[in-house]
């Protein structure tokens, strides 16, 4: 029980000490100014408008098949809605001053579901990483609006940013996830050349290094000369580490899913306990917030997930060798 337990926080902690090694280059190059923020911002976009959406559009083409695939329509309403209840929860522990602390709760409850998990999944399951990817996107499809909305009104509090905007949530990798959906249900994806395809899942294929490079050098942004109180911290932490986690491990047993779908519930654990979603600090950038206040908390998130992730992953797989 000890070694399986050990086997897998070990496999886990080495993937994401990969993973943060490029990201702490990327934040030290941040830091000391070899690559300037606009920089980062440049490459961002092209991420965002050119990457992610060509490697989701080559994977659920090449992947995906609905026929085969039981139940995909239950992970984009996953990713959709459980935010808003893990959001619930993270307010029941600011209830004498709810409005005052309503930033906070995006923190804890909106992970980071894409450029931390694809690289993991990657690491972690190299010979099933289409599949991984695939249900990635899935569930980002659902995730991706709930967070452009109600953590974008949360996070922000300028005038503007309240006013909910149809473009924040029309994005090219929710372009991508619809036109690729819509190919693969009309039966049309076999009519696509391989001189389309190859190329678009050439651009895809950097994807991966890319989103990592872009996570440690946003975090590079972030001052480390002033935190928040310590009861912050705790709260928002425990929250995202301790809570979130224990109820989707608790719900994935109690209704038994994906039992015969190791990948799914393995997905499903390191999502419940990823770091915070760095669209956060994008959005408080751009909108207006406390970046500082975000910025921080967000920074201490991302130490407190190098241990976390694996720590749960390696539960969850002691759990599943003794059921």
């Amino acid at each position: 029980m000890n070694s399986i337990f050990f086997d897998a926080f070990g496999s886990m902690f080495s993937a994401i000490a990969k993973i943060f090694v490029i990201a702490f280059i990327a934040g030290l190059l941040v830091r000391k100014k070899i690559i300037k923020e606009e920089y980062l911002k440049g490459l961002s976009e092209l991420t965002v408008k050119v990457l992610l959406p060509s490697l989701i559009f080559s994977n659920i083409i090449s992947t995906f098949e609905p026929a085969t695939t039981t139940g995909w329509w239950i992970l984009p309403l996953v990713g959709l809605f459980t935010p808003v209840i893990f959001l619930g929860i993270a307010a029941l522990f600011y209830l004498k001053n709810l409005k005052e602390n309503l930033s906070k709760l995006p923190i804890a409850a909106y992970q980071n579901s894409g450029y931390l998990i694809l690289p993991i999944g990657q690491l972690l399951y190299p010979e099933n990483f289409d599949y991984f990817a695939l249900i990635t996107f899935l569930y980002i499809l659902g995730f991706n609006p709930s967070l452009w909305s109600v953590a974008k009104v949360l996070i922000t509090k300028t005038e503007e940013s309240k006013k909910i905007k149809w473009k924040d949530l029309i994005t090219p990798p929710l372009i991508a996830n619809f036109i690729a959906l819509s190919l693969v249900f009309l039966n049309l994806k076999t009519y696509i050349p391989e001189i389309i395809t190859a190329p678009i899942e050439l651009l895809g294929s950097a994807t991966v290094p890319m989103a990592t490079f872009i996570l440690g050098a946003t975090l590079g942004t972030v001052s480390i000369k002033k935190f928040p109180p310590f009861s912050d911290i705790f709260k928002i932490l425990f929250v995202k580490f301790f809570i979130i986690p224990f109820l989707v491990m608790f719900f994935i047993l109690k209704f038994k899913i994906g039992q015969n779908n190791s990948i799914l519930t393995d997905f499903l654990i390191i999502e419940a306990s990823a770091a915070p979603a760095a669209n956060l600090i994008l959005m408080v950038k751009k909108y207006g917030g406390d970046a500082q206040k975000t910025g921080s908390l967000m920074l201490v998130a991302y130490f407190v997930a190098i241990p976390m992730m694996p720590l749960w992953i390696a539960i969850w797989k002691m759990i599943q060798n003794s059921a």
